[in-house]
């Protein structure tokens, strides 16, 4: 057993960037709660009394959970054989995993531009539809809450890729090697073998775009539109249009509240669903 060696200067130094970081952190979660909970007249629940009793709040608070779920679960699914595409192509591997992150190079709000114009009822989508005969009257792709799963799915795709190729990547060759020398056929080897073992990583993209699309701001703005509004464009309402900073502290801690319960009921329900794998 070695002896811990001091820690020089030098290295001390090193750590401050990271202290700086925490203290900005818990001063700004500090200032949000203490915003949240108090009005013109001192501490006070008035903010979030106006959310619970608003039933419009209601709704907005249940098209962002809603969406955000459908978002995440249909990334995933859409994500899944992107990954194991890459997973399976050693050679082209890189190349194809840029095409898929390109996107990110792009700004999210050009991207979002994008789907407006083919979202459109003038737009790509319905100029196609129309000429081919599909349909008569434009189809209602955007300014509700189709436009904004749409959008927040192709905005977070790569996320999910990513997520999920990493954990193929972490499984042996020779786990399938086994499985095919036992006489389980390529069917068999990825629901007992593939599938189990890349659950994490499905869990994490699940849970990281969750996040992601519970706090969406842009997104929603252009592709839902005001009458079509998400917590965290609520939030850039009350902040940019109103100035009520209380009102919109309040409203930051209650997306705060659900993230949390959504990620420990996520986790819960994936400690369940691997446990029965095993």
């Amino acid at each position: 057993m070695t002896e811990a060696e001091p820690a020089s200067p030098a290295k001390a130094l090193l750590l401050l960037p990271v202290l700086l970081l925490l203290a900005m952190f818990f001063a700004s979660a500090i200032h949000l709660f203490s915003s949240g909970f108090t009005d013109d007249n001192g501490w006070s629940l008035r903010y979030f009394r106006q959310i619970v009793n608003r039933p419009d709040y209601h709704v907005v608070f249940a098209r962002t959970i809603l969406s955000s779920l459908v978002v995440s679960v249909l990334s995933v699914v859409l994500s899944y054989p992107i990954a194991l595409l890459l997973w399976r192509t050693d050679r082209w591997r890189n190349t194809l995993l840029i095409v898929v992150l390109v996107p990110w190079l792009v700004s999210l709000v050009v991207r979002t531009y994008g789907w407006l114009v083919l979202l459109g009822p003038k737009g790509v989508i319905n100029a196609m539809l129309a000429w081919v005969g599909v349909i008569d009257q434009p189809l209602a792709l955007m300014f509700n809450d189709l436009g904004i799963i749409i959008g927040l799915t192709h905005v977070l795709i790569p996320f999910a890729v990513i997520s999920i190729l990493s954990s193929l990547l972490a499984i042996e060759a020779n786990l399938e090697e086994a499985s095919g020398v036992l006489g389980a056929g390529g069917y068999q080897t990825f629901r007992y073998i593939v599938l189990p073992l890349s659950l994490p990583g499905a869990f994490t993209a699940l849970m990281v775009i969750f996040l992601a699309s519970i706090g969406a701001i842009v997104t929603p703005i252009l592709l839902g539109g005001m009458s079509h509004q998400f917590v965290g464009s609520q939030i850039y309402q009350e902040v940019m249009y109103t100035f009520n900073i209380n009102k919109a502290a309040a409203w930051s801690i209650c997306l705060l509240s659900i993230s949390f319960l959504s990620l420990l009921l996520l986790k819960l329900i994936e400690r369940r669903l691997i446990k029965g794998q095993e």
